[in-house]
């Protein structure tokens, strides 16, 4: 198998690939998160809406009217945190959204190329299955050295922050404490001292921002951008074990059904 091509990316695929991504992001902006830009005046009307539902319940001689507005206040003021929390869902929906995609497309791209020279059922299952961390050890060892690219790190703190938004408190809101606070909103951090620990944030205190996507969103070009055309297989090259083991597995059962 010296110099045989193992995974060949085909560069119109690539860009289709990448002109997907774009449209999705820049769509989310447009359609979901830009409805969030005027929520004050949203939570103002809210509270206009409130009071005129209201009118026909105030009796002048009986009610004051300081009581009408200040619940009406308090009406405005819920809508509006309300309108706060749907906005930060929406925003961690989005990465949620661009990372599974991304997370699939790389697998079926593996995949397919893999289907091309192999057809064992036990490697071919486990490139649906392993963590994706697993895939990039295949490709490390046949020599593109994701881990060293630079929008690696941000690939992988999608990943902590998408795990975090989906399963709660657990491993990956542990990893973001330790390397990555900045989305984790501390409402105590201008305080100082115990207050300001991050180990005492959870899931509830996950946060993005727009600019976030975006980090996220170019990592993830970035890293279509940078799969070689070719990859080839390399004699010297040590697989990872996981791999090792399931065409092991692979090779068992042909045995087994000869």
């Amino acid at each position: 198998m010296t110099n045989r091509t193992l995974f060949e990316m085909w560069g119109p695929f690539r860009q289709s690939i990448i002109r997907s991504h774009k449209f999705y992001v820049e769509q989310a902006h447009r359609r979901l998160l830009s409805q969030f830009d005027n929520i004050n005046k949203d939570a103002d009307q809210a509270a206009e809406d409130w009071l005129e539902a209201q009118s026909c319940n105030f009796d002048p001689e009986r009610h004051d009217p300081a009581d009408f507005y200040e619940r009406a206040n308090d009406v405005g003021i819920e809508f509006y945190q309300l309108l706060v929390d749907m906005h930060e869902r929406t925003r961690l929906s989005v990465v949620a959204g661009i990372y599974h995609e991304w997370d699939k497309q790389f697998r079926k791209w593996v995949y397919d190329e893999i289907s091309h020279w192999y057809r064992g059922e036990i490697v071919l299952a486990k490139i649906w299955t392993v963590d994706v961390g697993k895939l990039v050890e295949l490709f490390s060892a046949l020599g593109w050295e994701i881990r060293n690219k630079s929008y690696f790190q941000k690939l992988n703190t999608c990943r902590l922050v998408v795990n975090v938004f989906k399963h709660g408190d657990g491993t990956s809101l542990a990893e973001l404490q330790q390397h990555y606070p900045e989305y984790l909103y501390n409402p105590f951090d201008s305080f100082g001292g115990q207050l300001s620990d991050v180990t005492h944030l959870d899931h509830t205190n996950l946060r993005v921002s727009d600019e976030h996507i975006n980090e996220f969103s170019e990592a993830m070009i970035e890293f279509w951008l940078d799969l070689p055309e070719r990859i080839v297989n390399s004699p010297s090259a040590s697989l990872p074990k996981w791999f090792e083991s399931a065409i092991l597995i692979d090779q068992k059962n042909e045995n087994n059904n000869k």
